[in-house]
């Protein structure tokens, strides 16, 4: 199972207390599933409005399902941002 780091930014990265962590998912789903279940309550709700890079590639409308993780991969969760 590959293995690598989700970054977080901004409110989700206040939500999770932390800056990084890592991951072992086969795809963007498994991983997220796994956060959600490390930090339930906030970073839940946070999740719903963010937007995800992988190796920075945007994920846009993409099931996440389909978004398959790369060994040593990274993983950005990003919030919207005031004035972005």
């Amino acid at each position: 199972m590959p293995a690598g780091t989700i970054r977080y930014w901004a409110a989700a990265k206040a939500a999770a207390g932390t800056a990084e962590e890592p991951y072992a998912a086969e795809n963007l789903a498994q991983a997220l599933d796994a956060v959600r279940e490390r930090h339930p309550g906030e970073l839940v709700r946070v999740l719903q409005r963010c937007s995800f890079l992988v190796d920075g590639d945007p994920v846009g409308t993409r099931s996440h399902e389909t978004v398959r993780l790369a060994e040593g991969g990274t993983v950005e969760v990003l919030p919207p941002f005031a004035g972005g």
